[in-house]
């Protein structure tokens, strides 16, 4: 079943743009920060905004924290509540947990704990995160310019043996399959009549909005 509620522990810059890219591709996003007038900012632009401390088990809870799928902690440079808030959401059970690090070792810590992705703000864009959090088998996302992008996305099970052209990527999605990547090589223009194996890697270009629809489908199929 595919992720459907976010919780965002941060709203400066990565978090703010992690939260938005998640809102604009349909999912729920609650978004916690310390500072007032930061979380006033962005409260119209999400489902859910609040002044809190994400460090208080206690005030994670009353907001409903544990029902969520997916947590976030995208906390600027304050390592120690960056930590505390990634324990607390492991403690309240969600399923996947995320954490932006300043640096090698708050990534190594951060991984000690358990938290399933770590995310390093230099090497990752909010928006290429956004993307890979509700696609699972996306494997990176890159913005060619504002509305084109081009995506690596891994061949799920239920399309082992379908054609390129059975997919109608151009006609139905309007993107285009621009390679295949497989462990005996690589495809470059596949033609409409090359098979797609489990586990190939699916080299993809088109609008940002046509894109989205080709991953809709995947994230239908595979959930």
């Amino acid at each position: 079943m595919k992720t459907q509620q976010f919780v965002v522990i941060g709203l400066g810059r990565f978090g703010a743009s992690l939260s938005l890219e998640l809102m604009d591709l349909g999912y729920e996003v609650l978004g916690i920060d310390r500072d007032e007038e930061v979380v006033n900012e962005w409260s119209d632009r999400l489902t859910h905004a609040v002044v809190a401390d994400a460090t208080d088990e206690e005030v994670l809870k009353s907001l409903g924290v544990r029902n969520f799928d997916c947590g976030i902690v995208a906390i600027g440079n304050d390592i120690q509540m960056s930590i505390l808030a990634a324990i607390l959401l492991k403690d309240l059970g969600l399923n996947t947990v995320v954490a932006k690090a300043i640096s090698i070792l708050h990534g190594r810590a951060l991984e000690k704990l358990g938290v399933d992705r770590v995310i390093y703000p230099e090497r990752d864009m909010g928006i290429r995160v956004a993307h890979q959090l509700v696609t699972p088998n996306l494997l990176d996302y890159i913005q060619l310019s504002k509305n084109y992008s081009i995506v690596e996305m891994t061949v799920p099970e239920f399309l082992h043996g379908t054609n390129v052209g059975d997919l109608h990527p151009r006609t139905q999605y309007g993107c285009s399959i621009v390679a295949i990547h497989r462990e005996d090589g690589v495809i470059v223009a596949p033609t409409a009549m090359d098979q797609l194996r489990t586990g190939d890697i699916m080299v993809i270009i088109g609008s940002n909005d046509n894109i989205e629809e080709f991953e809709m489908m995947i994230n239908e199929n595979i959930s």
